[in-house]
């Protein structure tokens, strides 16, 4: 039989949540024994895992990132006191799909300054790899890279002559 989990929940004004709900960057807070304490709407969608699934579960469980186990990012934060910014990561969303993100960390502490625990945000990066691989793309063919407008054009029609039995020898400034 599986163990219920207690859920510990951060105890924020509602001013404070209704903020942090409404940005679109994910955030989530953990406890010193790693369980999540607070999980915002943002975190909900970038994940595909609810706050109420999340608050209370060991952080590695619910964000699943590549680097959970061996560099983790909020590890790091509360061992050297410095905070991580902007960190490329990938994600396992609850549905599988693997997510690029960036991850920023931070010290999370009371009203006296006592740490008590870890914040990350972080920033689903699909749209940004998505328009990288599309330049990408447009001014390379393989091994091939240029931004001439001649060759970008020639590697529009690369893929039809590949598929004929003509040979073709490309040439240029570079070889």
């Amino acid at each position: 039989m599986a163990k219920k989990i207690e859920a510990r929940e951060c105890t924020l004004s509602p001013q404070t949540e209704i903020i942090l709900n409404s940005i679109a960057d994910g955030v989530f807070t953990v406890d010193p024994d790693w369980r999540i304490t607070f999980f915002n709407r943002a975190a909900e969608e970038i994940t595909g895992v609810s706050a109420s699934e999340a608050i209370g579960r060991p952080c590695c469980e619910v964000f699943r990132a590549s680097i959970c186990e061996s560099t983790c990012a909020l590890k790091c934060t509360l061992e050297t006191k410095k905070p991580v910014i902007n960190k490329p990561v990938v994600i396992l969303r609850a549905d599988g799909r693997e997510i690029p993100i960036s991850v920023s960390t931070a010290l999370l502490k009371d009203e006296s300054g006592r740490v008590i625990g870890g914040v990350e945000t972080f920033r689903d990066l699909s749209l940004v790899e998505t328009l990288r691989k599309e330049i990408v793309r447009q001014y390379r063919f393989q091994d091939i890279i240029s931004k001439s407008p001649a060759m970008r054009q020639i590697f529009s029609i690369l893929p039809e002559v590949a598929r004929s039995e003509s040979t073709v020898l490309i040439q240029g400034e570079s070889g």
